[in-house]
């Protein structure tokens, strides 16, 4: 009897440490993006979805931005299709296009689908719907890179409207272009668009890579994290210029995450030193809860 009272005394332990974070982050809007190292296990894809459930409860807005690059490697190998990449854009012809759209809209309704079964309403979106993402061609050292995009701007009316409606939306990085062509974008860039345009709170990257170095704070300003540029591997170095891009445009933090730990974004969330980098101001301003990282290291 004693074991199950103290049980239940360390659940009530964990629910009131979580308040603080709770009371800061109501009502505010939270990007995640889902990349490859979580798409491909569906343990991880039940465990983020989860995640983003509770995030919704406790009073949260959260927007979910993802790609599919696993998927779609996959099918361009089924039907014989020669995969190519320029310093990691994928090179897209009409042909890949389509499997591109038809690989993120399967995974997208999946998502949707997911959340609807944890009584969660969510909505599909992608870049097509009423002009959300409006994309143009991008070109890399002089490669034309057929119908890789880039993001012009993000119209915020729709994902907007759903948020206000109680929706999740749950955005597929397809852009288009003013003269109606579909282009493929990557994920980490479309959810840094979005996060800035709707003035999110945060912006969470979710990474195949295992990190920065861990012997860094938890919190990286922006001119460390520019520093660091050059420091880091290539996909890191892209993620920490989206990440600078967010936090220097108005989003308050910006989270470079391993996909692969289970809860890791409420882990990077809801705890002090959390399981990522966060990325933010020179200025930073910490979170009630925070008060006991002020002067620590990891």
């Amino acid at each position: 009897m004693k074991k199950d009272i103290e049980k239940v005394v360390e659940k009530a332990a964990v629910l009131t440490e979580a308040l603080p974070y709770i009371r800061d982050f109501h009502d505010k809007i939270v990007v995640v993006k889902l990349g490859r190292s979580v798409l491909k296990d569906k343990d991880l894809v039940d465990s983020v979805l989860d995640d983003i459930v509770l995030l919704k409860l406790i009073g949260a807005k959260p927007v979910i931005v993802h790609s599919g690059s696993d998927e779609i490697n996959r099918w361009l190998k089924n039907i014989g299709k020669e995969i190519e990449f320029v310093d990691g854009k994928r090179v897209t012809d009409e042909q890949t296009m389509e499997i591109v759209e038809m690989v993120l809209g399967k995974i997208n309704k999946d998502i949707v689908q997911e959340l609807s079964k944890r009584q969660t309403k969510a909505v599909g979106i992608c870049g097509k719907d009423s002009d959300t993402i409006i994309a143009r061609a991008k070109t890399l050292e002089g490669t034309d890179l057929g119908f890789f995009g880039e993001v012009v701007s993000i119209n915020t009316e729709l994902v907007s409207e759903m948020i206000e409606r109680g929706f999740t939306p749950v955005i597929a990085s397809i852009g288009v272009s003013k003269d109606y062509k579909a282009y493929n974008i990557t994920a980490d860039d479309v959810a840094t668009e979005v996060a800035k345009a709707l003035k999110a709170e945060k912006v969470v990257l979710l990474s195949t890579e295992e990190g920065i170095d861990t012997s860094l704070n938890a919190m990286l300003p922006v001119t460390e994290a520019k520093y660091l540029l050059n420091n880091v591997n290539e996909q890191m170095s892209l993620k920490l210029r989206s990440a600078i891009d967010a936090v220097e445009n108005g989003v308050k933090r910006a989270h470079i995450v391993f996909g692969g730990i289970k809860h890791g974004l409420l882990l990077e969330l809801f705890t002090v030193y959390g399981v990522g980098t966060a990325v933010v101001g020179d200025d930073i301003t910490l979170y009630n809860h925070e008060s006991e990282y002020r002067g620590k290291r990891r």
